[in-house]
């Protein structure tokens, strides 16, 4: 049995259609399923059984023998939230658990962290494990992300194999419930749809023009088959940046978004929120040399593909 945890959410359920069409039925989906919204990023999945989040642990003390590898996707990702306990239990506590079971079981773990540990890039994006004791986090969702990088870093027992992932900025199907948390694409193709036009915001930072905020934006697709390759290879344990090594503006998601729908550019901009100025990102992207050095050689998705493919699924509102 393969566990995936965050099983109702963006990246999990593209995951597990990912091992579904690799002939991976003999799943494990771990979430808080009382969130209706959620309900068709897994309904029509194949697997075995759905465990709530909270009865996971106890789930997994019982039911481990059988259990072959764990993905642990599932956390609270809004980078807006304030709540610390919540943000504490979640994505640290939770996290801890998961891998002190996996560590205890002898079962291998692939576990979620962000670019958003990375703060304003003061050190680089490197997945250099030197570098991540010295990072500044902007908000208390990177702070959380970063704390259990460092604590996974200092243990001495460990799952037989791990790696954590620093997810970029992933876009794609099955991000219908994030609502603002959605990928700026989302938002892009409903507020050009409803107007005619986007809105951006503007640049506070005289380094950057208006839209030329640059960002590392991969596809969720991409995405899947590089926690795919981890399970199947099970490279040198570790933290790994998860991007495409290339960042692109605003301006150019954008542009590709009014040229899939086949409308006409219609760009704008208005000020960055006040509240967020100070701790917008101007620029990420991730060196992938360590991802490419462990054997991963597919390439990935160019922006303007993978906003022409997602463009598709919005279009007709499916999921993948």
């Amino acid at each position: 049995m393969i566990v995936v945890t965050g099983a109702a959410g963006f990246i999990g359920s593209v995951l597990i259609s990912k091992l579904n069409q690799e002939g991976f039925k003999n799943l494990i989906l771990v979430d808080d399923f009382t969130k209706v919204e959620k309900r068709n990023n897994y309904i029509h999945k194949s697997y075995l059984e759905l465990i709530e989040r909270k009865a996971f642990f106890t789930w997994f003390g019982k039911h481990h023998q059988e259990v072959k590898f764990v993905f642990h996707i599932g956390a609270r990702t809004d980078t807006a939230e304030f709540n610390t306990e919540l943000l504490n239990e979640l994505n640290l506590d939770y996290t801890k658990e998961v891998w002190k079971l996996c560590t205890k079981f002898k079962i291998p773990l692939v576990c979620a962290s962000s670019a958003a540990t990375y703060g304003l890039g003061e050190f680089g994006y490197d997945d250099n494990h030197e570098l991540i004791e010295s990072l500044k986090p902007l908000n208390p969702y990177g702070i959380s992300k970063n704390e259990f990088d460092k604590w996974a870093l200092k243990q001495v027992e460990t799952p037989p194999f791990w790696s954590g992932l620093k997810f970029f900025n992933v876009y794609g199907p099955n991000e219908y419930h994030k609502a603002r948390m959605a990928s700026v694409i989302f938002h892009a193709f409903y507020q050009i749809e409803k107007t005619g036009g986007m809105k951006l915001f503007r640049s506070h930072n005289p380094n950057y023009k208006d839209g030329e905020q640059l960002r590392d934006f991969v596809y969720v697709k991409d995405v899947v088959d590089v926690l795919f390759f981890m399970m199947q290879k099970q490279p040198n344990s570790g933290i790994y940046n998860l991007g495409t090594g290339k960042a692109r503006s605003f301006l150019d998601l954008v542009k590709a978004t009014f040229k899939a729908m086949d409308i006409r550019e219609n760009i704008s901009f208005i000020d960055t929120p006040e509240d967020i100025r100070d701790k917008y990102q101007y620029f990420t992207e991730a060196n992938m040399q360590k991802l490419i050095n462990a054997g991963y050689t597919k390439p990935f998705t160019s922006l303007e593909d993978g906003v022409s493919d997602y463009v598709e699924y919005l279009k007709d509102e499916k999921y993948l």
